[in-house]
C-alpha cells in the first residue's frame, strides 16, 4: 500500500475526476488533504481511519495557545 492515494484511487474514493470536486468532497467528508497545483494529496492512513469511523484531525500548525 502506498503512503498516498493514486489519482485512480482518489477518483474511486470521491467519484470525481476533477481536482476541485475531489477537494470539496474530501473537505465535506472530513478527510485531511492538500491541494498542490493540479494535484490533490491524501494520505492513505487518513482514508483508512475515516473508513474505520475514526475522527481524523487535520493540523494547521502548532497550537500556540497551549504554550505557556
Amino acid at each position: 500500500m502506498s503512503e498516498f492515494l493514486s489519482t485512480t484511487d482518489l477518483h474511486a474514493l470521491t467519484g470525481y475526476a476533477r481536482q476541485g470536486k475531489q477537494a470539496t468532497w474530501l473537505k465535506d467528508n472530513g478527510i485531511p488533504h492538500r491541494v498542490d497545483g493540479a494535484r490533490v494529496i491524501v494520505a492513505s492512513r487518513h482514508v483508512t481511519s475515516w473508513l474505520e469511523g475514526r475522527t481524523v484531525v487535520s493540523s494547521s500548525g502548532p497550537n500556540w495557545s497551549a504554550v505557556k
